[in-house]
């Protein structure tokens, strides 16, 4: 968690931003101004965003992207950079690009598919059950969050893989989802996996109103970033009418989506200390926790 403002950088809080980090590639939500310097303070490397996911163009969302473009291509930057995000994608970021110059790489907008987009189709190295998809949010302007998944294939039956005649060095193939050619057979990696198991589920709500797409996106999830930009309870209505959630309406999100986990983001800057308001959300949602600047965790397949 890179940044947890809305809208004004404080001089403890960076404007909204958020870094996935899986096998070594990241995706990067969001890029407020500010972002570059929030991820030198938090130890995090840009240079290994492949995506980047914007959830919105409202300035504290998008600003930080000319410059970090900038630094890529001083630094050497050669593999594509991808950015996608809701309808208007080709017109926000055609000043972005006039600002950011020529470049040594290439910058391609894309539009995640209906179900997902795979990482790895895109660029080598993601894990192959990796999937990042967007869901329709609501407010005052074309806005998605983001759903990143990590599937998880079923366990490796070794007495199957034995009783198919397949060599031990190929193992690792059929474990990784692949076919292998046996002799005469090509064994498929069912013939020798168990059924799936629990894989790992992210969600990135960005700037929304209380919505069931983002309740039916966050179902299950093992951490929902959501928005909280007013802490009041009586603060609701205005929420509703700026496109935004209190943390009540945040806790009772995570609360209906079942999540696991829930940090709080995204704090207007009426708001001093964001723990006083603490209470309101975890009296609905228990396992909520208001998110720092350069917090951070590993998410971790269950153990069996």
């Amino acid at each position: 968690m890179l940044g947890t403002s809305a809208l004004v950088p404080l001089p403890d809080r960076a404007l909204t931003a958020v870094t996935l980090t899986c096998a070594g590639h990241t995706v990067l939500f969001d890029c407020g101004e500010g972002t570059q310097s929030a991820a030198r303070k938090a130890g995090v490397s840009l240079m290994k965003a492949d995506i980047i996911a914007l959830t919105h163009y409202h300035g504290d969302h998008i600003f930080g992207l000319p410059g970090l473009m900038q630094t890529m291509c001083s630094l050497g930057r050669t593999e594509p950079l991808y950015v996608t995000g809701p309808a208007g994608l080709h017109e926000a970021l055609a000043p972005i690009l006039k600002l950011a110059g020529s470049v040594t790489y290439d910058i391609r907008p894309i539009a995640l598919p209906e179900g997902g987009l795979r990482p790895a189709d895109l660029v080598r190295g993601w894990p192959p059950e990796a999937k990042l998809a967007s869901f329709r949010t609501e407010h005052r302007v074309p806005s998605q969050g983001y759903c990143f998944t990590l599937g998880r294939a079923g366990r490796f039956m070794p007495q199957r893989a034995k009783d198919l005649g397949v060599p031990v060095n190929l193992w690792g193939v059929l474990q990784k989802g692949r076919s292998v050619q046996s002799g005469d057979d090509m064994i498929l990696p069912e013939q020798v996996l168990g059924g799936p198991r629990k894989g790992l589920k992210f969600v990135f709500s960005g700037d929304t109103a209380a919505c069931p797409a983002l309740t039916n996106a966050a179902k299950g999830a093992d951490l929902l970033i959501c928005e909280a930009t007013y802490g009041e309870d009586g603060q609701a209505d205005l929420a509703v009418d700026h496109g935004h959630m209190n943390f009540a309406q945040a806790a009772f999100t995570a609360s209906q989506a079942g999540v696991k986990l829930l940090w709080l983001a995204h704090y207007s800057q009426m708001i001093k200390d964001p723990p006083e308001y603490l209470p309101n959300a975890a009296r609905i949602f228990e396992n909520t926790v208001c998110g720092q600047d350069g917090m951070r965790m590993t998410l971790s397949f269950e153990k069996e």
